[in-house]
Parts: C-alpha cells; structure tokens; sequence
C-alpha cells in the first residue's frame, strides 16, 4: 500500500485573544492556546527532504508570526477583537491557507480556551477545513470540553449512598458543520452539572447516558456525542474506574423510541 501524509505544524501557541465573554462575562482579552496543523498534498515535503532547504517547505515559523500579528491586530485596545470563537478559527485558517498556497489540502486548528468555563479544566474547539474549488469548507468540528467535576450520590455499596463522591466528566460533542447556529457551552456544562449533582444514579452507565440526552436536548445541530464519567475514589489500587459512551443523535433518537414503545 503507497500512503504518503506529510504535515507541518505548529503546537500549542500561547497568546491571548479577545474573543467575547470569559468566564466572569467580562469581555476582554483572554488566554487561548492554538495548535494548527497543514496537511499538505502528497509528497509535498519530499523536496524538502531531498534538499535540506526550508525554502522547499513552508516555513513553520513565518506561520506562527503571521498568526501571533492575526491575533494581536484584532485584541488590541483600539479593536473590537474578533466575533466569537468560530470568527478566530476562521481568521486563522484564512492566514494559513494564505501563507501555504496550493500545497495545502487542509488545515485544522485546535484552539483551547482554558478559562472560559469555570467547572472545567480546558475548552478545546477542533476544526479541520478544506478547499472547496476557490471557496474553503468547514469538514468537521468537535467541541471537547476536560475534567468537569460534579460531585454526586453514585454507587451500590451503602457508603456511596450517604455521601456525595467526584466524578470526572469530559465530552465531546460532534457539530454538523453544515449548521450556522452557535452552540452556547458554557450554559449547556452549568445546566448539565447542576441536573447531575441534584440527581443520584447506581451506574456510571446511567449517569453517562443521562449527559448525553441532556446534550442532544440542549442542541440538535449536534450530531453525536463522546461522553467519559471515572470515579477516581472507586478502587485503592487504581487511579479511577470509568465508562465511556459515543451516541449519535439519530441512534439515540431510536433508543429513546423503543423505550417509551416498550
């Protein structure tokens, strides 16, 4: 089999981006964190290879000062920053594309926004684009969002019924990338915590299950769902236990049918 990917990226740049509200509804310049990746044409970097020549690739660096003068052009105290996450991610696949030319097929950005929900430990937007003849096209975009602690009643044994323990959560909603409405996270993740810790389950499996119905009612552009529930003081001798769940919005629609026609 002739498989070739070559890739260039750049990881994990830290800067600060003025991209709407954070956490305390402040709108102001916050930290973000972006990652991009240029998938280039098939053995793109073979003349580079061969050379030993930076002028035969695409030069990571010029892409990230290109990116670090995108972003601080638009977070400045004279600009009205960028209109929301999508605006950033696009503004910066645009600056790529721009940079690399016809070697690139596609680009994905993954941006983190680590202080933009307070119940979480990082806010991860992950979009892959492509050229679409002169146009660029949205392929995917998933939305990851990490360590969301809820405390809550779980378990079988008698102890776990008397007291609340933590439960890790982290989930990964799958946009259809076809939809123009925005998703409004931060109020899905406070809505979804405060229904988990006022509730009791004797499974994870339960538990899991309940997150991703409360994500597919809270928002039908979503197409599926990955949603991890680990009870780190489950075991001594582990460092938690857990379960984790992929649904798709139309499979669960046909669970929830049979349910209630059972």
């Amino acid at each position: 089999m002739d498989s070739t990917s070559d890739i260039v990226f750049v990881d994990t740049l830290r800067l600060s981006a003025n991209i709407g509200s954070d956490c305390w509804g402040r709108i102001r310049p916050q930290p973000i964190e972006i990652t991009v990746y240029l998938h280039l044409k098939p053995s793109f970097l073979q003349a580079a290879a061969e050379s030993d020549d930076v002028v035969d690739s695409i030069h990571y660096g010029h892409l990230t000062k290109s990116i670090r003068i995108l972003i601080k052009s638009k977070s400045g105290s004279d600009s009205s920053g960028f209109n929301g996450i999508d605006d950033l991610i696009r503004a910066v696949t645009a600056c790529a594309f721009e940079l690399g030319g016809e070697a690139i097929a596609e680009v994905r950005v993954v941006l983190n926004i680590p202080k933009v929900i307070l119940l979480a430990n990082g806010f991860f937007v992950d979009v892959v684009t492509a050229r679409d003849g002169p146009e660029l096209a949205m392929v995917s975009k998933k939305v990851s969002i990490g360590d969301i602690v809820v405390p809550v009643i779980i378990g079988v044994n008698p102890p776990e019924r008397e007291a609340k323990q933590r439960v890790l959560v982290n989930i990964t909603f799958h946009e259809d990338p076809s939809s123009s409405k925005d998703v409004d996270y931060p109020c899905i993740v406070t809505k979804l915590s405060k229904d988990m810790e006022a509730s009791s389950y004797l499974t994870l499996e339960k538990f899991v299950m309940e997150i991703i119905r409360s994500a597919f009612v809270e928002h039908n552009s979503v197409k599926a769902v990955t949603a991890r529930a680990q009870k780190p003081s489950a075991l001594s001798f582990a460092q938690s236990s857990g379960v984790e769940i992929t649904r798709t919005h139309a499979s669960f629609s046909r669970l929830q049918s049979s349910d209630l026609q059972s």
